[in-house]
């Protein structure tokens, strides 16, 4: 048996590698005219041996193809050496039979289909799919041509016994291989253009050579058994061959397996002993370490028994505890910990000489020989020291007392509110949960939240400053706490707003006696910046009877009651009730409806005319938002306008009531020229007049609309003035500068003073219709009304008189002196479309028109 033409043309070495990168395109010149010449030269001897076959009879054709079918399938399985990088295969045998039988053309044919078959299964080059058949098939030609050459020779001379023959082959196939190797190896050498080291390159395929050496003479063999016996006996070699090498290559498998794994336990009995020795090494070199690290060491070691008793301790550990060497070793460790942890620290060790192979960390308190606590971050571990015989725990010990202190502190930034000192939101209601959870488990135990929320408080921030404002804050909290039990909850949830947790209530009445309790200690006046300052709270109230289950809603309801109790009159309290929940649903349907009232044109504007009192004249009109809901109806502006304000919609409507007014006022001022200088009202909210940017958009709008601004008149109440006041000087300045008029409505009813007055730019005084309506019937309201009036001409501001509905109040009003007036005795509001049909003179007032024509009439709005 001998390696395949394939195999021997590619022997499986290191060359082999080589060999293959070398058959590229990329060769230098010299290898690329080696490389085709020797291709067309074995194309040629391919071609010259079919030539030659083609003209031998069918029985000898007949041989030489099943002889090359049979080469070609023993090229594609090869036999692998132990311990080699060589494999060989059955196929020579044939094609040296073939050339003792047939000659060097049917060997050539059968080399050239064995190297094929070989370079195909080896390599995806189609250089060496080219080049491998060619050369095998020249190396055999000149190589076979050669061997009957001498037979040839050898016979005429009378030297053609059975030894010589079978010497002869063997020597033919050892030049055969070393011919079609250097063929090949030649590629690789011209290539690099370097010398072929003979001795390397013998060396590399001395295992190939043999076998091929080995193949011949059997294929000598078998020739010599055909001349006595017949093909019969060749066809009988086939199994036997076929056996044999299977036989050998399941042989030479086990042996590189065995081998394999006798090398796998040498390695690995070597790295044992390897380890085994570095183990020795380092284990000794470790004890060294840990002895020097545990003297050195920066944080605080000891060597404690399993039963607690200290048996060492390092430098630091005696300065942690500020006790010597002697003072602690011997000692049991729990007798250096604070009587409240000595439990945990118990726990800790015995979990870890229960657990030999676990660690376990604690944090807790020593006491320092001083006295004070040290906090200390402890780690347990289970230990065995090289110099005793006996186990024990190594204890570490870092002193964690600044950072628990830090924690400390962070931990009560995080949960109590900066100014007060109180609890926050977040802790208030882990309180509450608590408290929930509580009630769930034990029905018996109840509780309360109060919510609070300070009337007027931004009345003092704007007046007297913001520093005085959370001096107010830092003592009304103190005042609460004053008339609080020990077991509730203060906190502050955000700017003015308070809650109280009332734990452990046996009555409702409990929670509402103490909303009692606190009104009357909030009316006594806080002295804060040399000023004293009265105050109220409003105060919603809910119970956990409700079965409430997380902390947002309690808060939730006791909000809701509040802004009850403040809808109700401010500084009173109001209870939770189920059908406030309705109320809220409701609000929220309004607003949502509100929202798409804006988008689908549901608002309109109605106009009511205001007249001079003196001459009747009409001289102005009041812009009223009406809407017009599909389901509803008419839904009065005392209904939508809070939502409006609560949910942010107050700001597009009060800029689409203006941007419509303005256009109405310049229609009426095109349609009829006894209206050109006809002044519009616009009711305005307290936030918008906070805001620079509300004053830009009156603005744009007059330019856009054609309106001059001595046409336009904003209107805003008395008690939202006052409680914006300091915000809205800036845009009520810049509103003035442009030359649009600001009015009081509902003037009277707040609380306004006369420095205010006499030093904002106000231009009109609107009086509020609930004194109007009494001035017959009471005499108060009567003196009210004159005063206002008296006050209005003392500060040179119009003053209007709102809400006329009889005769009666009309003659009253012109009698003190009152200029203009509204009011449904005078005209209903009107649509656009009718109010411009109304005459220059009210009907009402018709009889004192021609007796005031000649009177002279104060200017309005100057």
């Amino acid at each position: 048996m001998s390696p395949s033409p394939a195999d021997a043309t590619v022997p499986r070495t290191g060359w082999y590698l080589r060999l293959h990168r070398a058959l590229m395109p990329d060769y230098n010149r010299k290898a690329a005219v080696y490389w085709w010449t020797m291709v067309l030269l074995g194309t040629a001897g391919i071609a010259w041996a079919l030539d030659q076959v083609s003209v031998l009879p069918l029985d000898a054709q007949l041989q030489i193809a099943v002889g090359t079918l049979i080469a070609m399938i023993a090229g594609g399985f090869p036999v692998k050496i132990p311990r080699s990088k060589s494999s060989f295969a059955a196929g020579e045998i044939f094609i040296f039979l073939l050339l003792l039988m047939q000659g060097p053309a049917a060997a050539a044919l059968a080399s050239a289909g064995e190297a094929a078959i070989g370079s195909a299964r080896t390599s995806t080059r189609w250089t060496s799919r080219i080049a491998s058949p060619a050369m095998a098939a020249l190396a055999m030609l000149v190589a076979g041509s050669l061997f009957t050459a001498l037979m040839s020779a050898l016979k005429s001379h009378g030297l053609h016994a059975e030894g010589v023959l079978l010497t002869t082959s063997m020597l033919f196939a050892v030049a055969y291989f070393l011919l079609n190797t250097l063929f090949v190896t030649l590629v690789l050498f011209l290539k690099r253009n370097e010398r072929i080291v003979w001795r390397e390159w013998i060396g590399s395929f001395g295992w190939v050579g043999i076998s091929y050496a080995g193949t011949a003479s059997v294929a000598a063999l078998l020739f010599l058994t055909f001349q006595q016996f017949g093909v019969g006996v060749l066809l009988a070699a086939l199994p036997i061959i076929a056996m044999l090498l299977t036989t050998l290559h399941y042989y030479f498998r086990q042996q590189e397996t065995e081998e394999q794994g006798r090398k796998t336990r040498v390695e690995a009995a070597e790295r044992e002993a390897e380890q085994a020795a570095r183990h020795a090494s380092e284990l000794r070199d470790s004890e060294q370490r840990f002895h020097s690290a545990f003297t050195h060491a920066s944080i605080g070691m000891a060597l404690v028994s399993v039963d607690g008793a200290v048996l060492q301790i390092n430098a630091a550990l005696t300065e942690l505890l500020g006790y010597g060497e002697g003072q602690v070793v011997g000692r049991r460790l729990r007798d250096l910990v604070n009587g409240d942890d000595v439990p945990l620290l118990d726990a800790r060790l015995r979990h870890a000489v229960e657990h030999d192979d676990d660690k376990t960390s604690v944090e807790l308190r020593c006491r320092h020989r001083d006295g004070s606590e040290v906090w200390v971050a402890l780690h347990c571990a289970f230990f065995s020291d090289f110099k005793s015989s006996a186990p024990c725990l190594i204890v570490q010990a870092q002193d964690i007392t600044a950072r628990r202190s830090a924690e400390a502190r962070l931990h009560h930034i995080a949960y109590h509110d900066a100014l007060t000192d109180l609890p926050n939101r977040g802790r208030f209601n882990e309180r509450l949960q608590q408290a929930i959870e509580r009630s769930q488990t034990n029905p018996r135990h109840q509780f309360a939240v109060l919510f609070l929320d300070f009337d007027r408080f931004k009345i003092v921030n704007d007046s007297l400053g913001h520093r005085a404002g959370d001096e107010f804050l830092v003592q009304v909290s103190r005042r609460i706490l004053e008339h609080v039990r020990g077991n509730d909850v203060v906190a502050r949830l955000g700017g003015d707003e308070f809650a109280i947790l009332v734990n452990g209530i046996d009555d409702n009445q409990q929670a509402i006696a103490l909303a009692e309790r606190l009104q009357q200690a909030l009316r006594t006046p806080f002295q804060i910046g040399g000023s004293e300052i009265s105050t109220s709270a409003s105060i919603g109230i809910t119970f956990s009877g409700f079965g409430y289950r997380t902390p947002d809603d309690v808060l939730r309801d006791a909000d809701i009651a509040m802004y009850k109790a403040k809808t109700q009159g401010k500084a009173r309290h109001a209870v939770f009730d189920a059908s406030l929940h309705a109320q809220v649903t409701e609000q929220l349907h309004l607003e949502n409806d509100l929202r798409r009232a804006l988008d689908n044109d549901q608002l309109v504007l109605q106009y009511q005319p205001i007249y001079r009192l003196a001459d009747g004249k009409l001289v102005a009109c009041e812009a009223l938002v009406r809407w017009h809901h599909p389901v509803r109806g008419v839904i009065p502006p005392a209904t939508f306008i809070p939502v409006a304000e609560e949910c942010g919609l107050i700001a597009a409507i009060s800029d689409w009531a203006l941007e419509h007014g303005c256009r109405q006022l310049r229609a009426w001022r095109d349609l009829n020229a006894q209206l050109a200088d006809l002044t519009l009202q616009v009711n305005i909210s307290g936030y918008e007049l906070c805001q620079v940017a509300f004053a830009e958009r009156v603005m744009r709008t007059m330019v856009h609309t054609g309106v001059a601004p001595q046409q336009l008149t904003l209107e805003i109440t008395e008690s939202i003035l006052m409680d914006r006041l300091e915000s809205a000087r800036e845009s009520m300045a810049y509103l003035r500068q442009l030359g649009v008029a600001l009015s009081v409505d509902d003037f009277g009813t707040g609380y306004s003073s006369l420095s205010y007055l006499s030093r904002l730019p106000i231009t009109s005084l609107k009086i509020d219709a609930s004194f109007v309506q009494k001035i017959e019937t009471n005499a108060s309201d009567a003196e009210v009304v004159r005063a206002i009036v008296t006050l209005g001409r003392s500060l040179k501001k119009v003053v209007i008189a709102e809400g006329i509905e009889s005769g009666e109040q009309l003659a009253r009003l012109r009698e003190l002196g009152c200029e203009l007036g509204q009011g449904f005795f005078l005209s209903r509001p009107l649509p656009g479309e009718q109010f411009a049909q109304l005459p220059m003179v009210a009907p009402a007032l018709e009889g004192v028109a021609e007796r005031a024509s000649e009177a002279k009439v104060i200017p309005l709005f100057a």
